[in-house]
């Protein structure tokens, strides 16, 4: 995960718990639940970049595995 996917991810998440609290402190459901929203975003983020990583690592060990196969 790059520095600014954890940027983004995070930032999605602090500013999602920010507006969640906010919302409930005011009594705003919108406000809650657009901050609830935000946080989700924020952990869909951090999965899609682990899966990206994880496809990328399988990518690798295919190719050094395929190049090991044609050196024999």
């Amino acid at each position: 995960m790059s520095i600014e996917e954890k940027f983004d991810s995070a930032k999605d998440k602090i500013v999602g718990k920010a507006k969640e609290i906010e919302g409930k402190l005011t009594g705003d459901k919108v406000r809650e639940a657009e901050g609830k929203a935000q946080g989700v975003v924020g952990k869909a983020k951090d999965a899609v970049a682990d899966v990206k990583d994880g496809v990328k690592e399988a990518v690798k060990d295919y190719k050094e595995d395929s190049k090991k196969e044609i050196d024999k």
